[in-house]
């Protein structure tokens, strides 16, 4: 449900052997865990988490009960829905998978699973996501996550071998689950709670941070996505003048979008959550305009780490404060 973020520190294995017979329930689980990207799995569920605990303490969700029928349903839901529309990216992706190091060992290119089962099995899966974040939830979250999958499976996965704004594409169902917590508590009928001002700011604060985040893998997977056949910024700027350009920019929108909680809900957010947005983001600008100097790798690999300190730091002291606002 959000664009590439695999680890490109971490180069893909060369090659897969077959697992004895004994072991094949084992790899079947491990290559059907490997189908959901655990790891993009786990960030979306905490944004609609963090949506979700900012909107409930906003609104006044009352009662243990009732928090922890949202976590759980919330939780459960997304995470089962991200995993189905990571699972279909990848069998959507499965032939220019193969022509990529870092992907050829994924299960579809390896041959461990077939495109039918992992076709069937992300579309079960992003149906039973989204009928429990509508069972725990209601409508509005499991619409969101409709909403995010279709858009991740059918928009931005099309555009990538097509053109270079699929980033910006991609970033939007990046950005949408953080509306899936705060539509199952903001109030209104209808669609009113996807027009809720914490969801929208929170949308806005993931949309932009995806950009350096995903402009540095561009950068250093870059004969590789043009092995796949990929359009990324930096096919068409070889020497990455435009890519550090947007990196420094998108890095530097960090600092007010972070902000915004504090104009949405000033009584949950301040100084603590204004002070992270300020020197992460100078953090992150610093580590963008070094590797705007050198356009290596490393000072790109930089700023993919520095984007994944950034945005945990942030949402920590931002519930953080939120939590010890509300109960003070």
């Amino acid at each position: 449900m959000s664009q590439e973020a695999e680890n490109p520190a971490v180069p893909a294995p060369a090659g897969h052997s077959e697992a004895p017979p004994s072991d094949a329930p084992q790899s079947l689980l491990a290559a059907c865990t490997e189908l959901t990207k655990p790891g993009i799995t786990k960030l979306v569920t905490i944004t609609a988490l963090v949506g979700l605990v900012l909107g409930g303490l906003h609104y006044g969700v009352s009662g243990w009960t009732e928090w922890a029928r949202l976590i759980v349903g919330i939780a459960l839901g997304t995470a089962v829905a991200s995993g189905g529309a990571n699972a279909l990216n990848m069998w959507y992706e499965s032939d220019r998978d193969a022509l990529m190091n870092r992907t050829k060992a994924r299960p579809i290119p390896s041959k461990r699973l077939t495109p039918g089962f992992v076709l069937f099995f992300g579309l079960a899966m992003g149906v039973l996501g989204s009928l429990i974040l509508w069972l725990t939830a209601g409508p509005m979250p499991a619409l969101v996550a409709l909403v995010t999958t279709a858009s991740y499976v059918l928009a931005y996965t099309p555009l990538k071998p097509i053109t270079i704004s699929n980033t910006l594409v991609g970033a939007i169902p990046g950005a949408l689950p953080t509306m899936i917590g705060t539509a199952a508590v903001a109030p209104g009928t209808g669609f009113e709670p996807l027009s809720d001002t914490i969801g929208l700011a929170l949308f806005v604060l993931m949309f932009v941070w995806q950009l350096p985040h995903f402009f540095a893998i561009a950068w250093m997977c870059r004969a590789d996505y043009q092995a796949g056949g990929f359009k990324m910024l930096p096919s068409v700027d070889p020497q990455g003048n435009h890519t550090a350009a947007v990196m420094i920019t998108t890095a530097a929108l960090m600092i007010p979008v972070a902000l915004l909680p504090i104009v949405v809900i000033p009584e949950l957010a301040g100084w603590a959550t204004g002070a992270a947005a300020v020197v992460l983001g100078i953090g992150l600008v610093a580590m963008s305009i070094r590797f705007a100097r050198t356009r290596t790798d490393k000072d790109a690999r930089a700023v993919f780490f520095g984007s994944i300190i950034h945005l945990p730091v942030y949402l920590i002291v931002l519930v953080a404060e939120a939590l010890v606002r509300f109960w003070i």
